[in-house]
């Protein structure tokens, strides 16, 4: 269990370093376009480039902070006793795959499913075609 610990500990510090390491170049970027300073930007070209760079920076920062808080409850589910238990079935989930992906919380079979599932399910807030013509 040390073994794990350190593991995920180790996973954890590393990811929230990449966060830190994100929020120094998020954040100037963000101020050049705050105070409006786009002088230095040559054409529209360079502005599109800023603002791709910046969402692409919102996103990655977004999926790390998401993987840093499912690491930080792989420890908390490893010091109450359930690290390792799909939450789904209650099985055990294969230690190849806890190695590979730590924070995991399912095992391969469930994932499929849940996976198999989403496909088929329509997506949230979609807007039906009928409506338009009752505008009109």
């Amino acid at each position: 269990m040390d073994e794990i610990r350190k593991n995920l500990e180790a996973e954890l510090n590393r990811t929230v370093e990449r966060i830190r390491q994100m929020g120094g170049a998020a954040t100037s970027v963000q101020t050049m376009g705050a105070v409006g300073d786009t002088s230095q930007l040559a054409d529209e070209v360079d502005v599109i480039q800023v603002n791709e760079d910046r969402e692409m920076n919102f996103a990655t920062r977004s999926l790390l902070v998401e993987r840093a808080n499912r690491l930080a409850e792989a420890l908390e589910r490893l010091g109450g006793g359930d690290y390792g238990t799909g939450q789904e079935c209650g099985e055990a989930i294969a230690p190849a795959r806890l190695k590979a992906v730590p924070e995991v919380t399912t095992c391969v079979r469930c994932q499929d499913r849940l996976e198999k599932m989403s496909r088929h399910m329509p997506p949230v807030g979609g807007s039906d075609e009928g409506d338009e013509s009752k505008h009109d």
